[in-house]
Parts: C-alpha cells; structure tokens; sequence
C-alpha cells in the first residue's frame, strides 16, 4: 500500500504535536517533513470538520527547550500552547556531542542527562495534552534489564517513572529485552524491528547478490540475538548459523566476564555472504571477532547490520579489518546518534529510519492499528521480488 494514499477511517486523537528533543533535532525534521507532506497530499471529505482542526500544518514541530542554571540544574519549557495535543516526544538517550556547562566546566550529556530532560519536558505540558508519546528509539538502561544479585533494575524503574508522568505509549527500536514491558502491563510499549529497511537500504547498495540458501547465510553472534536472527533467515529464506561465546567466569574485566573463545554452530559458510544481525555495536571487538571467525571459515563477503551504532571505542579497528578485507560493510541506523567521521567511512551504509517513524506516529494519531506496520513480511517478499528481477 502507498502510505500517502492512506483512506481516513478514524478521526484524529487529536491535533498533532511533535516535540523532538534537542538530542533527535535532526531525525525529529526528517519525520516532520513526511508528516506534512503525506498530510498535504492525503484528500478527505472530513477536513473541513471541527474533528480535524490543525490537521494539514506547514510544521506538526512545537518548539521546546531544556536550558540549564550554572550549577547544571535544568528545566523544560515548551514555546507553544499543547492544550488538547497528541504529543510525540522524541530524545535519542545515546547523544554524548550535546555539552552544558557545569560550574565554568563542560560537561557532555549522558542517558541520564538526556532522561531528565525528556521527564522535564513532559513535566512543562503540565496535564494539558490530551495523550503523551514518548519515541525513545535506544531504550534507556535497557542493557540493565534484569536482576543479577543485589542490582537495581533500571529500566523498569524509567518505564514506571514514565507512565507515573502520564506517558500512554513508549515507542522503542529493538529492545535488549523486550519483556521490560512487563513492568508498565497496562500501557502502549511497542518495540519495533528495522529489518526490512536494513535489507532494503544493503539492496540499494549491494547489487550483486544471489538471496537464496546457497549462496547467502545470516548468523548471529551470540545465543541471546537467536531470536532475531532466526526471524532474518526464515523472511529471507536462508540458513542461520550462531556463535556462542565461551567466558573466563574466574576473572571480571572491565564489569564483565572475558570472552576466551566465539564457538560456531552450523553449516559451512565456504563461499557464502553472510549477514551478521545484532542489536548493538557498542565496542565492536565480539561483532569484529565473529567476522574473523566467518573469514577464516572462508566466507565471501561479511555484511554487519546492528541497529545501534555507538562504537564506544572508536573506528580505528573497523578501518583495519575492512582495509585487510575482513568486513565488507556495515549498516546502523540514524535512531542514535552518527559522527561525521563514521558517516564519511566507504564501508558505511546509513539506514534512514525516519520515514517508518513518521507512519507509527500518523497511525497512532488516528488510533489506527500497528500489526500491519510491525510486520514487515510482505514489504520484505516484494522488495526481494524486485531485486531479483532485475
């Protein structure tokens, strides 16, 4: 279906409001520019009603700042009446290039910087909106998601403080584990897949390459991402391999138990291209063992897809192994934030994911279901249809 040809059914929760966050500015114009041109494009017989004031808008963006005092306290205002809105607020938690300054010093801004700015925000809608959204596409301390001994369990904490606030629905790409929903049971929380823009932005790029069980793998890297990978393979119709990884339990560097050896499961991958799926890249060293692993098994080509890109370490190992020939691209996405540096890399593939934003926020102002959206099966079979006919 082209979305811009969306038939109007229901009649809108209310006037849309989108309030991106200093941290998701870029990303917040990119969906504000599909909102409003689908919604100059789209005829109805009901715009001219009460119902849809404020509909078709030249900008569905409400101006909000979180400035802070000298001693680095905060607040949220919001530069425009929001009484009777549905509100979209959008903050990208991983943004560290954000700086305020902290008694004469300069502070770059964490998650939990960025947290208390999304809470500030709504705080400044003071009740007046007529339903809160809150898109959150990195979910805040969601790799603290269970209890290990004595530890707090931090996202759930954030999901309840949240909805105490007043959030209906939270909004996330991905989740590390999507059972942290268990902790808000009777509130919207949606954690959305971006496979079939991953599959359809390597297409884009990669035009060469034979989709079919003999010449094409997808693998994830370790037992926990099984699920997403098996999702991969099956929409894809190839065979999945897993590593899994062996650890030094004696010994903790660095918070963690050392990785002593990545043990693969499954068959040959002998001149196949394989699909490595995760969720993150955070150091890199597990995703760029694996990739190792896959070369010294003589694999083809080694695409990484992983919705996250943080690259905590930097991109001096990345550019190593794909000068010598171990990785051949990479795809993250523009829910996190990217350094010029990584979006200037050849082997960089940018997976634009604003416009899939922009169809979750038009269908849940409308109230209108998300099933179709969530489930991108039949959009991945005509895209490979496609390509394969070309």
């Amino acid at each position: 279906m082209i979305y811009e040809e969306k038939t109007i059914e229901t009649i809108p929760v209310g006037p849309l409001g989108l309030i991106p966050l200093k941290s998701c500015s870029e990303l917040g114009a990119k969906v504000n520019d599909w909102l409003v041109e689908w919604r100059k494009e789209r005829e109805s017989d009901h715009k001219s009603t009460i119902a849809f004031a404020g509909y078709q808008r030249d900008s569905y963006i409400i101006e909000a700042a979180t400035p802070r005092f000298g001693s680095g306290e905060g607040k949220g205002t919001i530069n425009a009446s929001v009484r009777g809105d549905d509100l979209y607020i959008m903050v990208d938690v991983c943004n560290y290039s954000l700086t305020y300054s902290l008694c004469g010093m300069t502070n770059h801004m964490s998650p939990d910087d960025h947290f208390q700015d999304l809470k500030r925000v709504i705080a400044a809608a003071a009740g007046k909106a007529r339903r809160i959204n809150v898109i959150m596409p990195f979910l805040y301390e969601s790799r603290q998601h269970k209890r290990s001994n004595r530890e707090s369990l931090d996202c759930a904490l954030a999901l309840q403080e949240l909805t105490n606030m007043g959030v209906e629905n939270i909004i996330t790409f991905d989740a590390h584990d999507p059972r942290v929903q268990n902790a808000i049971p009777l509130k919207g929380f949606e954690t959305v897949q971006p496979i079939y823009q991953f599959i359809k932005y390597l297409l884009k790029t990669e035009t060469e390459l034979d989709i079919d069980s003999d010449h094409m793998m997808v693998i994830s890297p370790d037992e926990g991402g099984m699920g997403r990978a098996v999702y991969f393979a099956n929409v894809l119709g190839l065979d999945m391999g897993m590593f899994y990884k062996r650890r030094d339990y004696t010994r903790i560097v660095d918070g963690r138990n050392p990785i002593v050896a990545h043990e693969f499961l499954g068959s040959s991958v002998e001149g196949k291209d394989v699909l490595i799926i995760d969720d993150m890249i955070s150091s890199g060293e597990s995703m760029l063992d694996v990739a190792k692993e896959l070369k010294r098994r003589k694999a083809r080509k080694v695409f990484i897809c992983a919705t996250f890109g943080l690259f905590t370490n930097g991109l001096n190992k990345f550019d190593e192994y794909y000068d010598n020939g171990i990785i051949d691209r990479i795809l993250t996405t523009n829910l996190v934030y990217q350094t010029p540096e990584l979006l200037s890399r050849p082997y960089y593939i940018n997976v634009d994911m604003s416009k899939y934003i922009a169809l979750i926020i038009d269908n849940l102002n409308h109230d209108d279901s998300l099933s179709e959206l969530l489930n991108p099966t039949k959009r991945i079979n005509k895209l490979l249809e496609k390509y394969r006919s070309r």
